[in-house]
């Protein structure tokens, strides 16, 4: 199989990785509020949660946009569906 049908290595390494990411993403939002619940978080504690949550926020849109241009574009796009901006 070629990566042209989706199935080849490094589709399945993307996927991979992908799953990694958010599997990371998931397990940072449980430390996020068990941190944020904590009063005497300390203020370095917090900016260092925050730029991890930007990381994995921007993981997350990258893979839903990875995602989101493999799907098929059906031909009634125009009837309520997805409609493609020009760039």
């Amino acid at each position: 199989m070629s990566d042209a049908d989706g199935e080849g290595y490094l589709s399945q390494l993307a996927d991979d990785m992908e799953a990694v990411q958010l599997r990371m993403g998931s397990e940072l939002l449980d430390h996020a509020g068990a941190l944020l619940g904590n009063p005497k978080a300390e203020p370095g504690e917090l900016r260092f949660l925050s730029n991890r949550l930007v990381e994995a926020l921007r993981d997350a849109l990258r893979i839903a946009e990875s995602r989101g241009s493999r799907l098929p574009v059906s031909d009634d796009a125009g009837s309520g569906g997805t409609s493609e901006v020009d760039e």
